[in-house]
C-alpha cells in the first residue's frame, strides 16, 4: 500500500552538486563563479560603500569559461553567490581532426576519450581567437608528429580543450 505514495527517483547520479556557495564580498579576481547559470572567471571586482539600508555592493565583471562572453552581476557583498567546481585535466592527444572537429584522447587508465571536439567546433557562439590559436597548435603538433598533450578544463557538465603543449618525445 505505500509503494503508491513512494518518490520515484529516475536518475542515478550521485546527486553531487555542480557549485557551491561563497560569499560574494570573498570573491576576487581570478576566482570562478556562476553569473546568470554560467560558469565564469571573475577579470574585475569593485565595492560600495554601505547605503542607506546597509549593504555593501560587489560589482563583479566576469568572462565565461567556455565562450568568452563577458558578463556583469551586482550584489549585496554579504549574500552567497554560486562557485562552480572547475577541474582542470591534461591527456595525451592521439588523434586530432581539421575538418569534422574530432579529437581522440588517452586516459591514464589506457582507455580512449573521444566525446570531445576541438575547440574551434563550439556548440553555443562562435569559436574564439584563443581557440582558434590553440587549434592550429595542435594540428602543427599532430601533422609534425609530435607528442601533443591537451589540457581540459570541465565544469557543470561542460567540457573543453583550452591549451596545448607540444613534445618531441
Amino acid at each position: 500500500m505505500a509503494d503508491d505514495d513512494e518518490p520515484t527517483f529516475e536518475s542515478a547520479e550521485s546527486g553531487a552538486s555542480h557549485t557551491y556557495p561563497q560569499q560574494a564580498g570573498e570573491i576576487r579576481k581570478g576566482s570562478h563563479l556562476m553569473i546568470k547559470g554560467h560558469p565564469c572567471k571573475c577579470i574585475e571586482v569593485s565595492t560600495s560603500k554601505t547605503g542607506k539600508h546597509g549593504h555593501a555592493k560587489a560589482h563583479i565583471v566576469a568572462l565565461d569559461i567556455f565562450t568568452g562572453k563577458k558578463y556583469e552581476d551586482l550584489c549585496p557583498t554579504s549574500h552567497n553567490l554560486e562557485v562552480p567546481f572547475v577541474k582542470r585535466t591534461e591527456y595525451q592527444l592521439l588523434t586530432a581532426d581539421g575538418d569534422s572537429g574530432e579529437v581522440s584522447l588517452l586516459l591514464e587508465s589506457g582507455e580512449t576519450k573521444d566525446d570531445l571536439n576541438l575547440p574551434t567546433f563550439v556548440q553555443v557562439g562562435e569559436p574564439t581567437d584563443d581557440d582558434k590559436k590553440v587549434v592550429d597548435e595542435i594540428l602543427k603538433g599532430v601533422d609534425d608528429g609530435k607528442t601533443v598533450t591537451v589540457i581540459v578544463q570541465s565544469a557543470c557538465g561542460m567540457e573543453k580543450i583550452i591549451q596545448c603543449k607540444t613534445s618531441d618525445a
